[in-house]
C-alpha cells in the first residue's frame, strides 16, 4: 500500500480510527518513502527508531477500544531545532552533532498526545537561521520539484518530506519566514499562526513574541487538523492564547463566507518582485472574484520594517543563543553573523524598531477596517540553485544583507498575526509559487478556509521526481 504515503493526513487518520489501515502499514509506507528519495532529497536527517513499535502499541490501544485523538498514526516530521526525548536533536550545529534530550517539546508531547507517530528530525539551517537549508551536520535539503534548487528554509527537510510522501505532517518553526518560505518553494501548505496560539517549551527566551511554532501540511485540512492538536494555553510557557470554542477543522469545512473584501498587494516590503511569480500570485487573488469575492489591488508599503526586523533579529539571537554566546566563534556565518549585529544593537535602535513594529500594527488594524485579508506573494524569487546560501539579487536589485529577499515574509512576522502560504499555480520552470493570506487578529479559522478554497482552485499535482 505504498500509495498511502500521498494519503492526506486527514484520511490517514480516518482510515487508522477506523481499523481500515494499520498504523504499523502507514508508518511503513512513509519509511519506503524515506528509502527511495531521501538519499536524493535529505529531508530526513534521523530517524526515529521507535517509530515502528509507537505504530504497534497505538494498534494495540485502538484494539482495545481506546480512543487515541484526532493525528491517530499520522506520521510527523520534528524540526531538528524541537527537542524530542530521546532521539538526536542536533539544532543544525556541529556543537550539538550528538546531543540527545530527555525530554519532548510540547509541540511533541501534544502530537503524541493526539495519537500521531514521531517518524524522524527534518533537516534546517544551522539554529534555523536562513532560508535555504544546509548544515555542516548534514549536509544541503534538495527541492523535490527541481533537486538542483533550495527547497528553502528554514523548515526545509520539513516541507521536502511532504512533498515525497516521507511524512504526512511537518512540525516547524518561523522567525522571519521560516514555515512560510519552503511551503511556497515546496508547494505546500505552512502557517505561522497567532504569537502564542503554539506555546513554545523549552525555549531559551520564554518571552519571545517574535518566533512561533507551526504546522506544515499537503492541505489546509491537515495543516487545520495539526493546529487543532497542538494549540491551546500551556502553564508550561508565559505567552498563550485561550482556544476555548475554537474549531479550525470545521473552519476548513464550513468554508469561506460569502462577500469577502479581499485586498492585493504585489510587493509589500519594496525590493521587487519576479515578475513571473507576481504573475501567478495576481491571477489567484483575482481569480477569486469568482467565488464572489471582493479584490483591490492596493498600495501597502512596509519597507520600513526591514531595517526593525533586523535590529529585533539582532536581539533576538543574543537572547536566545544567550546561554551559548561563549561558543560563538565555533558558530557558522549566519549564525555567528546574527549574533554579532545583535551586540552591535544599540538601545535607539531597538526602541525605534519597536516604534516601527507598533506602527505596522496600526496599519494593519486600519486595513482591516475595510478588508478581510491582505493577499501578498510570499517569495519575491523563484527557488534558487540549492548551493547559494542566498539569492543576491531580486528582480536585478542586489540584496544588501542575506535575508534582505527574505523581506516578504519577515516584515509580517513583525505583527503577530496568522500568515499563511498556500500554493496558487506554477512558474514558467514548472516550480511552485506562494501567496501569502495575513488575517485578522486570531483569524486562523478564516486563513485556513481561504487557503483551502485557494489550493483547491490551483491543485499543483506531485513532482516527477526521478531516483
Amino acid at each position: 500500500m505504498d500509495d498511502l504515503a500521498d494519503r492526506p493526513a486527514g484520511e490517514l487518520a480516518r482510515l487508522v480510527a477506523k481499523r481500515e489501515v494499520s498504523p504499523v502499514e502507514v508508518v511503513e509506507a512513509c519509511l519506503a518513502r524515506v528509502e527511495r528519495y531521501n538519499p536524493l532529497i535529505n529531508a530526513v536527517v534521523t530517524l526515529n527508531p521507535r517509530a515502528l513499535d509507537d505504530a504497534r502499541a497505538l494498534e494495540q490501544r485502538l484494539a482495545q477500544g481506546v480512543e487515541v485523538g484526532l493525528l491517530a498514526g499520522v506520521p510527523v516530521g520534528i524540526k531538528d531545532v524541537t527537542p524530542v526525548a530521546g532521539l538526536r536533536t542536533t539544532y543544525g550545529s556541529p556543537l550539538y552533532r550528538d546531543h540527545v534530550p530527555v525530554e519532548d517539546a510540547l509541540v511533541v508531547q501534544r502530537l503524541r498526545a493526539a495519537g500521531a507517530i514521531i517518524l524522524g528530525k527534518t533537516n534546517c539551517p544551522e539554529f534555523a537561521a536562513g532560508g535555504n537549508t544546509f548544515n555542516e551536520v548534514f549536509g544541503r535539503t534538495r527541492n523535490p520539484w527541481d533537486p538542483t534548487r533550495s527547497a528553502g528554509g528554514s523548515t526545509g527537510g520539513g516541507a521536502a518530506g511532504l512533498v515525497t510522501g516521507m511524512i504526512a505532517l511537518a512540525e516547524g518553526t518561523d522567525l522571519g519566514g521560516s514555515l512560510r518560505i519552503p511551503a511556497s518553494f515546496c508547494g505546500v501548505v505552512g502557517l505561522r499562526p497567532s504569537v502564542g496560539l503554539v506555546p513554545t517549551y523549552p525555549a531559551d527566551w520564554l518571552w519571545d513574541t517574535l518566533q512561533v511554532e507551526g504546522p506544515v501540511a499537503r492541505t489546509a485540512a491537515d495543516v487545520a487538523m495539526m493546529l487543532q492538536a497542538v494549540s491551546g494555553p500551556s502553564p508550561l510557557a508565559p505567552l498563550a492564547q485561550p482556544r476555548d470554542g475554537r474549531n479550525f477543522v470545521a473552519a476548513v469545512e464550513r468554508g469561506v463566507r460569502k462577500g469577502l473584501r479581499l485586498a492585493y498587494c504585489r510587493d509589500i516590503a519594496g525590493i521587487g518582485v519576479d515578475p513571473a511569480i507576481e504573475q501567478v500570485c495576481a491571477r489567484a487573488a483575482r481569480g477569486l472574484e469568482e467565488i464572489g469575492a471582493a479584490v483591490e489591488e492596493i498600495a501597502f508599503d512596509l519597507a520600513f520594517g526591514r531595517k526593525a526586523f533586523l535590529a529585533l533579529r539582532g536581539l533576538w539571537f543574543v537572547a536566545q543563543m544567550y546561554p551559548r554566546l561563549d561558543q560563538l566563534e565555533r558558530f557558522g556565518q549566519n549564525v555567528a553573523g546574527n549574533i554579532r549585529a545583535g551586540l552591535g544593537t544599540t538601545t535607539l535602535e531597538l526602541g525605534v524598531a519597536e516604534e516601527a513594529r507598533t506602527r505596522i500594527w496600526r496599519i494593519f488594524r486600519d486595513l482591516f477596517e475595510k478588508f478581510d485579508h491582505l493577499l501578498t506573494p510570499c517569495m519575491a524569487v523563484p527557488p534558487f540553485a540549492v548551493e547559494q546560501n542566498y539569492p543576491e539579487t531580486v528582480a536585478g536589485r542586489k540584496m544588501e544583507t542575506y535575508v534582505d529577499w527574505l523581506a516578504p515574509t519577515f516584515v509580517l512576522s513583525l505583527t503577530g498575526l496568522p500568515v499563511a502560504s498556500v500554493p496558487c499555480g506554477l512558474d514558467p520552470d514548472g516550480l511552485p509559487v506562494g501567496l501569502q493570506i495575513v488575517g485578522k487578529p486570531q483569524g486562523e479559522e478564516a486563513v485556513l478556509a481561504l487557503a483551502a478554497r485557494l489550493q483547491h482552485r490551483h491543485p499543483l499535482g506531485r513532482p516527477k521526481l526521478r531516483v
